[in-house]
């Protein structure tokens, strides 16, 4: 959340924010509700001195009148301060409900948009693949492959999931594995992560884990939720702690299953693994300094890019406009790989995303630094690495051959123990 002091000060900054964002808040209410709050506070901060006051004097000898007109303002004040009290939680739950609605700070430089078609391309790596043949969907490779089994899941367990099978399986843990060695080489601490967190760290990272908008699978009576990402369990590792300057930044490779109830969005883009209810996924996260959070964000990305740079991938970057940040990132990177199979003639579709949040999260969660420089709160970043549907449609749709066979990455190659994969059907 925005510190209440900034949102107070910088009053119509933070609802340009808002309406660039295309969000629903009210900054107005937030700083109404803390003078309330102010005022409640003092308020039953002066009944409290009024009682400590009336039960000192009534220790002291007085006539039966004095006696009785102080055991009247006492039990008057006995009334009264519950009903302030009770009258500052509900305000103070109020401003809580306000203050998370409104969304983190947006960098200068994020375009202003609404939507991902007002997102803006700074790099392109690579050409769009060319085929002397028409070239399939994953849908259909994985099928002719028999590496990729829908039908069977959707039998089992519904819509939007899937068996990985043969080859398939080795091909998810080798991306796995790829992408590890090279996070490793660059200080990360990999992390295998719980798949479930409760629902107050969820709030805490910024998803909701309630209501029929929500895109989290909640464990009903438990207090606990599914995990959408690694990055849950990983901004919660420090929750209410404070960190040692000299120990940040702490770099985290977290490897996790992902549930997402949002997959049964319709529509060919959403096709097969492009959006399910289920993946695995090797996200990065990092505990930062506020002066170095700009820096690591870019390193992020360019750690995107190396890993699909590195698998012979066709990709562009985008800037993220502000209307498709979501709540606490300050600024966002889209990794948008090619994908042949993707709409009538192929087309770019996302593959990672790397965020600044800066200290939105870290304020909600209470994770703090001291050092040599002061203390305050961390920024937190987070990014994918890859989420390995979707690093399996890249590879299944750029490397597929006429003879309806596919060519592994050469980078794959040592952790597959196989080059190419032939059809079955």
């Amino acid at each position: 959340m925005l510190d209440l002091k900034y949102i107070r000060d910088n009053l119509t900054e933070v609802k340009k924010n808002i309406e660039n964002r295309h969000m629903s808040a009210d900054p107005d209410k937030v700083v109404s509700l803390a003078e309330r709050r102010s005022q409640l506070i003092q308020e039953l901060d002066d009944l409290r001195k009024q009682r400590n006051d009336n039960a000192q004097k009534m220790k002291g000898s007085m006539d039966a009148e004095a006696r009785q007109a102080l055991v009247a303002e006492g039990k008057a004040l006995k009334e009264k301060i519950p009903s302030v009290e009770d009258a500052l939680g509900a305000t103070e739950k109020e401003l809580e409900f306000e203050l998370r609605r409104i969304p983190n700070r947006a960098h200068p430089a994020a375009p202003v948009g609404k939507e991902d078609k007002d997102n803006l391309e700074i790099k392109r790596i690579g050409k769009p693949t060319s085929f002397h043949f028409v070239p399939k969907d994953h849908v259909e490779l994985g099928a002719k492959l028999d590496i990729i089994d829908f039908d069977s899941a959707t039998t089992v367990t519904g819509p939007k999931f899937y068996y990985l099978k043969n080859e398939g399986v080795y091909l998810e843990l080798g991306l796995v594995r790829y992408a590890l060695d090279i996070l490793q080489k660059k200080g990360f601490i990999p992390v295998i992560t719980p798949d479930i967190a409760k629902e107050e760290v969820l709030e805490g990272i910024g998803f909701n884990p309630r209501g029929e908008e929500s895109n989290i699978y909640t464990l009903e009576g438990t207090g606990t939720a599914l995990v959408g990402t690694a990055e849950i369990t990983l901004g919660g590792y420090h929750m209410n702690q404070m960190l040692d300057e000299a120990s940040l930044p702490i770099k985290y490779a977290g490897v996790s299953h992902c549930f997402r109830r949002e997959a049964g969005a319709a529509g060919q883009f959403s096709k097969g693994l492009y959006r399910v209810h289920q993946f695995t996924k090797v996200e990065m996260f990092v505990y930062a300094t506020p002066e170095t959070s700009d820096r690591i964000h870019e390193e992020l990305r360019e750690v995107e890019e190396e890993i699909f740079s590195g698998l012979g991938i066709p990709f562009r970057v985008v800037d993220t406009c502000t209307g498709d940040l979501g709540a606490p990132a300050y600024r966002k990177y889209d990794l948008e790989a090619w994908m042949p199979g993707r709409g009538d003639e192929g087309d770019w579709g996302e593959v990672t995303s790397t965020s600044n949040c800066t200290d939105f999260q870290a304020r909600r969660l209470g994770v703090r630094y001291k050092g040599d420089s002061g203390k305050g709160f961390v920024h937190m970043l987070n990014g994918t690495a890859i989420a390995v549907s979707r690093g399996i449609i890249s590879i299944l749709e750029n490397f597929q051959q006429a003879d309806g066979s596919v060519v592994m990455p050469e980078a794959l190659r040592p952790y597959l123990g196989f080059d190419k994969i032939l059809p079955r059907k």
